[in-house]
């Protein structure tokens, strides 16, 4: 096998899984873990990848942090097939914790329950789409609000959460992957999420495609937390399945 068909056959792996190991890549293509990191700096120079620590992803692996402004017109109809099938999972739940970012902002702007319904929530773009309407009660987790995310952060919020017990978390997250578990870009954040969390009995991620294989400066916790996954179909299907072998339900919305 030449040059030309290992970077045929690596480009394919990507494509079909959204990352790569280079000891992975070594067995399958019968070649030295030396051979493979210079094919993979070879194809970052073309721009077809970005090298990992340890493999490669499709896309840059490492998030910046955006406005939530900025966000929420990327990939809006994703988000919107999302947010409408995440509904489904609240059922005869009186309590949900929904965190912040702007998956989980359009998941709540469809919320309209029919029976009485506490939402508890650290984003005031939740609360402020919410609070008048009928069936829900907000509690507002308080805090110094950050303007990037239009949410707060810090140990009021955090000990608030402490005295509370919930029935669904529905969380928005800047990156999954698959070692590193759920991140996002803010650490104050972060560690929040990890409050959130424990105050919730199940734990639901709300995330499009583009986050997959990606990650934030702030670790959330593993992927063997994770409950449940709504993304779109475009996520690669070979993540999928290693999503489904660890005991996570992937809800795919169409």
């Amino acid at each position: 096998m030449d040059i030309t068909d290992r970077h045929e056959m690596i480009l394919q792996k990507l494509k079909e899984e959204g990352r790569v190991k280079i000891n992975d890549l070594s067995a399958l293509l019968n070649v030295s873990g030396v051979t493979i990191r210079k094919d993979l700096k070879l194809l970052e120079d073309k721009k077809l990848l970005f090298r990992t620590h340890g493999g490669a992803s499709m896309s840059n692996p490492y998030m910046n942090e955006r406005t939530i402004d900025e966000k929420e017109h990327i990939n809006a109809e994703a988000k919107q097939k999302i947010g409408k099938v995440a509904l489904d999972l609240i059922k005869d739940n009186d309590s949900i914790i929904i965190g912040s970012g702007t998956t989980v902002y359009t998941f709540a702007n469809m919320l309209h329950p029919e029976k009485q319904l506490t939402v508890i929530t650290p984003a005031v773009k939740v609360t402020l789409a919410l609070c008048s309407r009928p069936n829900i009660e907000i509690v507002q987790l308080g805090g110094i609000i950050r303007p990037n995310s239009s949410s707060v952060a810090g140990t009021t919020a955090e000990s608030t959460l402490e005295e509370i017990s919930s029935g669904i978390l529905f969380l928005g997250v800047d990156g999954i992957d698959l070692d590193f578990g759920l991140s996002i870009t803010n650490l104050a954040e972060a560690t929040l999420n990890k409050k959130m969390i424990e105050s919730a009995q199940i734990l639901v991620v709300l995330a499009d495609s583009s986050k997959f294989g990606k990650r934030g400066l702030g670790k959330v916790c593993g992927l063997e937390q994770v409950h449940y996954i709504v993304t779109d179909s475009n996520v690669p299907p070979g993540v999928v399945k290693s999503l489904e072998s660890r005991d996570i339900n992937v809800i795919i919305a169409n």
